[in-house]
């Protein structure tokens, strides 16, 4: 669904993502981890058109989009959760949902169906629909814009750091709703600092360091086999 190969991506003279490369298959959740400054989000970004790579290929479900704009890249499928959580404040709930379906806006029948399926999904929202989206908890506004993120019905669904600066209690529900994610069958590329929730949801793992990927393998070969304190802590 998702390939990666020989990926390079520069910050002006500083070479940020190392000739990396790694795949999804369709219905898996696949973790990049790694501390701060690895180059996962730039990955990610890359991934999504926000970034150029500067060598190397992104295939999304068999077409080549490693040159496509960020618009292109949703209509061929993939949608992209930053780690930023933007909203539209001002917006009521159901206002950014829909911004969310604006390449389908001609559809409307479409959009009603799938906003059912993220109502169903994600029931908090639908009983705040009529509120504003700058009023919500930070729990509430990472639901939002993962819902958001789904009204572009993408097969491929990158999440960039969805627990960051949550509460406790709240990183559990994230996680949660990612676990039901997967459930329906969506593709998913996850983003994290937060090893044991990850490795607990994720099919598959890849740890990268300083640009490159330094581990790979099932979510139980890295927390057996894996010295997290050396790939992951810089130990």
């Amino acid at each position: 669904m998702l390939d990666i190969r020989d990926l390079l991506v520069n910050y002006g003279t500083i070479r940020a993502v190392r000739g990396i490369g790694f795949n999804l298959a369709k219905g898996e959740l696949v973790s990049l981890l790694g501390a701060n400054g690895a180059g996962k989000s730039t990955t990610l970004k890359c991934i999504a058109g926000a970034l150029k790579a500067s060598g190397g290929s992104i295939t999304l479900d068999g077409t080549n989009i490693t040159s496509a704009s960020p618009e292109q890249v949703v209509r061929a499928g993939l949608a992209t959760v930053p780690e930023t959580r933007d909203v539209f404040p001002d917006l009521t709930v159901s206002e950014n949902l829909m911004l969310g379906a604006y390449i389908h806006r001609r559809d409307r029948a479409g959009n009603r169906d799938n906003l059912e399926r993220v109502h169903n999904l994600f029931p908090r929202l639908a009983e705040r629909e009529g509120q504003a989206a700058g009023t919500l908890s930070g729990g509430e506004q990472q639901m939002l814009v993962i819902a958001r993120a789904l009204m572009s019905r993408p097969s491929v669904l990158l999440l960039d750091e969805p627990s960051l600066g949550l509460a406790p209690a709240i990183v559990e529900r994230i996680f949660e709703m990612i676990e039901t994610l997967k459930r329906t069958g969506l593709t998913i590329l996850l983003v994290e600092q937060n090893v044991n929730q990850t490795l607990a949801v994720a099919d598959r793992a890849y740890i990268m360091r300083l640009g490159k990927i330094v581990a790979s393998g099932t979510a139980n070969e890295i927390r057996s086999t894996t010295d997290l304190s050396a790939h992951y802590l810089g130990g």
